[in-house]
C-alpha cells in the first residue's frame, strides 16, 4: 500500500491529482484486508485446530455442553481428522484478516450440491463483514464447479447463526438429526442456498 500512497503524493504536490478525495482515499487505506487461502499442509491444519478449540470452546459450551464440544473437537477439528477429511475430498480453508489467523471453512462437494461443512470466525472479528466474504468465497468455488445449491447444517438452538445464515440468503429447509457416536447428536437445522 505504501507505493501507492507515495505515488498519490507524487500526484498532489505536482498538481496532476488536484481531483483526488484525500479524504476518502485515507479512509479505505485503513481497511483491513481479508484472505482466505488453502489449508493442505500440517502447520495450517494445526492452526485450524488451535482456531477450532477457541471458537467451539466460547460458542459451543452454552448450546451442546463442554463434553459434546470435546468430542466433537477431538473427533472432526484436530489436525489428524482433517487431514483425513481432505483425504476424502473435502477442502479446509484458513481465514485472515490483515495477517491475524481469524477463522476457516470447510466444504465438500456432495452429488450436485456443495456441502459447507465448517465456516468460523473469532469473536472478537465478527461484525467485520469476514462471513459474508466467506460466503462469497464458497459461491464463487461453487459456481466454478458448475453446480448452484448450498447446503449446511446448523444447530437448531444457535440462533445467531441461524439469522445470518438467512440474512445470506439461506432457507431453512428442514430439521436434521445426526447420531455422532458416543451418545452425541447434532440436532440441526438443514440450510440451502440457490445461487
Amino acid at each position: 500500500m505504501r507505493p501507492l500512497l507515495l505515488q498519490v503524493i507524487s500526484c498532489l504536490s505536482t498538481g496532476v491529482g488536484q481531483q483526488i478525495n484525500l479524504k476518502h482515499f485515507m479512509i479505505g487505506m485503513t481497511q483491513k484486508m481479508i484472505e482466505i487461502k488453502i489449508a493442505n499442509a500440517l502447520s495450517d491444519l494445526l492452526l485450524i485446530e488451535q482456531l477450532a478449540d477457541t471458537i467451539w470452546r466460547e460458542h459451543y459450551i452454552p448450546i451442546i455442553g463442554l463434553e459434546q464440544v470435546d468430542y466433537m473437537l477431538d473427533k472432526y477439528q484436530s489436525a489428524e481428522s482433517m487431514k483425513n477429511q481432505i483425504k476424502n475430498g473435502s477442502s479446509y480453508y484458513t481465514i485472515y484478516y490483515d495477517t491475524t489467523s481469524v477463522g476457516y471453512l470447510s466444504f465438500k462437494q456432495e452429488k450436485d450440491v456443495i456441502f459447507l461443512s465448517k465456516v468460523y470466525v473469532l469473536h472478537n472479528f465478527r461484525g467485520k463483514k469476514i462471513g459474508k466474504k466467506a460466503m462469497t468465497f464458497v459461491e464463487n468455488k461453487t459456481k466454478e464447479l458448475g453446480l448452484s445449491k448450498i447446503h449446511l447444517g446448523v444447530n437448531k438452538y444457535n440462533t445467531t447463526a441461524i439469522k445470518a445464515y438467512e440474512k445470506l440468503g439461506f432457507k431453512n429447509i428442514g430439521p436434521s438429526v445426526t447420531d455422532i457416536g458416543s451418545g452425541f447428536i447434532m440436532d440441526d437445522f438443514k440450510m440451502e442456498k440457490i445461487l
